[in-house]
């Protein structure tokens, strides 16, 4: 089984808004259902869980009628750190999914995200057992001295983005953040999904990403996605 589990739970406040900038209404419809509807479209996605900001679940839950999203199974609470809401969702889905089932992890403020991603996604993960969406670097990446001078370079062809979505097998994964909680790593620092993966041993294989599935964090991403969906090339990705 694959069941996608879609982040909702950030405060948004680099948005400057007064509501969370997942809730956001573009084009007469909500940030956090293009999402959703992303995965409510692929065939191979059975089920959705959706991690929310405490105090938004009854919002969705009405959201999720309204725009038909029959596959959103389970509403769960967020928490404060982003970590902790994504071992919530992960807690919830013990009770109600296999250990070898796939889960996929997205951000619901990448709304972009293309069915073909998805795909890709889950042909890598059956294939080797974890997928990680990334994209090539293209611009040349220097490490600073200081705030204004660099005497060092890392060549790009070692190098790769890396986006939601991401599978993982719900036993590995919730295995990796039991035992990051337990030895305190999971709060530490900036430390991403695959980063806590990678710390425990595991090793992530690609899969492919695109630079349409950007992050919308501030003002001017809105615009972006705006534009974007007044557009043709916007087809591709339904």
């Amino acid at each position: 089984m694959n069941i996608a589990m879609i982040m909702a739970s950030g405060q948004g406040q680099r948005m400057g808004q007064n509501i969370p900038k997942q809730f956001i209404n573009v084009e007469d419809k909500p940030i956090i259902v293009y999402t959703i509807e992303k995965f409510q479209k692929h065939p191979q996605i059975d089920k959705i869980l959706v991690v929310c900001l405490e105090g938004w679940e009854s919002v969705l839950n009405a959201y999720a009628l309204q725009f038909n999203l029959t596959k959103l199974e389970w509403i769960v609470s967020g928490s404060m750190e982003r970590q902790k809401s994504i071992l919530n969702g992960l807690q919830k889905l013990k009770e109600v999914a296999g250990s070898d089932d796939f889960i996929i992890l997205h951000d619901g403020v990448r709304p972009l995200v293309s069915l073909d991603i998805i795909s890709d996604l889950i042909v890598t993960a059956t294939k080797y057992g974890n997928a990680i969406s990334s994209l090539p670097v293209v611009d040349q990446i220097v490490v600073r001295n200081d705030d204004k001078t660099t005497s060092k370079s890392i060549p790009r062809d070692k190098l790769r983005i890396v986006t939601t979505p991401q599978a993982y097998m719900l036993g590995d994964i919730l295995r990796t953040y039991e035992k990051a909680y337990s030895d305190g790593k999971a709060m530490a620092g900036n430390h991403s999904i695959n980063t806590l993966m990678h710390e425990y041993g595991e090793k992530l294989y690609f899969s492919k990403g695109s630079e349409l599935n950007f992050k919308l964090t501030s003002i001017d991403d809105i615009y972006r996605f705006k534009a974007i969906l007044k557009t043709e090339k916007v087809e591709w990705i339904k």
